[in-house]
């Protein structure tokens, strides 16, 4: 099943140039969706307060994220994409903070391991001032969360 909705603003921002990781799992794309779509797996490498999320389109959820540096970023999330166990999408927002964007999660199998293709579309839009928002500081920050804490969640087993 199929169940999607693209607001034109996604539209928009998707022509920018994202972000892109990707990496390969020693794990099945069930395993692999599991992990970035089930909130009790979540918190265990991406982030440990997020109190809810469901891979439906239409679901939002809010919490803050306290940076090493003593700052809180109210994250906003609403869920715009979902093609079951193939392709997440979400608008990442922060509240406070001029910007919007989005996240794209795909995964494919490839054998018994699974394709990740990760891009964050938008980060233009957020204050460049700021160095939390700047496209360096993401594309570290998404690479830990992806290629070291996602992948280590994964294949401990």
């Amino acid at each position: 099943m199929v169940i999607k909705k693209t607001p034109d603003i996604q539209t928009t921002i998707m022509t920018e140039n994202p972000i892109i990781v990707t990496q390969g799992f020693n794990a099945s794309v069930d395993k692999v969706w599991t992990a970035i779509t089930n909130k009790s797996q979540m918190i265990k490498w991406f982030f440990e307060t997020i109190p809810d999320f469901e891979p439906i389109v239409g679901f939002e959820t809010s919490f803050n994220v306290h940076t090493p540096d003593n700052k809180y970023y109210l994250h906003l999330w609403r869920v715009t994409e979902v093609i079951p166990k193939q392709k997440l999408v979400y608008n990442w927002k922060y509240g406070g903070y001029m910007g919007n964007s989005f996240v794209v999660w795909e995964l494919r199998a490839n054998g018994n391991k699974t394709d990740l293709h990760f891009s964050h579309h938008g980060l233009s839009n957020f204050p460049q001032d700021n160095p939390d928002f700047t496209r360096e500081s993401c594309i570290k920050g998404w690479t830990f969360f992806i290629n070291k804490r996602l992948k280590e969640f994964l294949e401990k087993e």
